[in-house]
């Protein structure tokens, strides 16, 4: 798929214990001139950095994740679920220096590759927890202005995560002014499992933004207190994009064409 590179694996004294339901396939970096990739087979890239731009968000689904920031600008504490190549975990400990960031990885070979893709050490505003995300949020009293969920298997989204236990665990975790995003990869015929699941947590607040360039999906949820005024987020996109380099306007447009989408399509799903 990538062609030709250079090819590595994680070094084994960094693997911390094995976590149950850790994947059984071990990720690998390809190397190929400008940028690096984490795979865990040779037909699906999982992330991907630019060698002369850690920081930047090389991969589409990764720029329209951050359009979170349209309903909450000012997020104090993220929670991301899934840290790959640590591509969202890097852009916003850059570019949102008041966030504190709590990335969980059920993985230990993902984590032990963070030096390569050139994540931050642990301070007081970034960390590392190597723990099953669906566990974490069940155990975890903070309350998060964002929660990004980006783990999936060779499927799609991790089993773990699918469960009506998931779903009322993160909704509860998720500040009323928050907002929670998942990327939906894999399967398309898994993606309507996640929408009914959210669609009972969180009610009509839920809306799907589409990466047309890969066949994603992206599932917003918002808290209760999150403001539903179009022209809000209008007004913040051009100045997200003025400071981010992101094209928000898009972001805001296409959130607003098919937020009507996704509420007839979560209440046409049979329980």
């Amino acid at each position: 798929m990538l062609g030709a590179g250079v090819v590595r694996y994680a070094d084994a004294s960094r693997r911390g214990a094995a976590r149950p339901g850790e994947r059984a396939r071990r990720p690998f970096i390809v190397e190929t001139g400008s940028e690096r990739h984490l795979l865990f087979s040779n037909d699906s890239v999982q992330s991907s950095m630019r060698l002369d731009d850690p920081d930047a968000l090389t991969c589409e689904y990764t720029r329209r994740m951050m359009a979170f920031l349209l309903f909450n600008p000012d997020p104090r504490h993220i929670l991301m679920i899934g840290l790959g190549g640590g591509s969202l975990a890097k852009f916003c400990y850059r570019h949102l220096p008041s966030a504190a960031i709590t990335a969980v990885e059920i993985d230990s070979d993902v984590i032990a590759l963070r030096d390569e893709f050139c994540l931050p050490f642990d301070d007081h505003r970034f960390r590392v927890v190597h723990d099953d995300g669906a566990r974490f949020v069940a155990r975890v009293s903070d309350r998060f202005d964002a929660i990004l969920i980006d783990a999936f298997d060779q499927s799609g989204v991790a089993p773990s995560l699918g469960t009506p236990e998931f779903y009322r665990n993160v909704s509860a975790r998720l500040d009323p002014r928050g907002v929670l995003v998942m990327n939906l990869s894999g399967e398309a015929s898994r993606y309507d499992a996640h929408l009914q699941g959210f669609h009972g947590a969180f009610g009509e607040r839920t809306m799907l933004l589409p990466i047309a360039s890969s066949g994603n999906e992206l599932l917003f949820a918002l808290g209760a207190e999150v403001s539903l005024q179009e022209s809000t987020r209008e007004e913040r996109a051009r100045e997200l994009q003025r400071v981010l380099a992101l094209d928000f306007p898009r972001y805001a447009s296409l959130l607003a064409n098919d937020a009507r989408k996704v509420l007839e399509r979560g209440k046409s799903i049979p329980s």
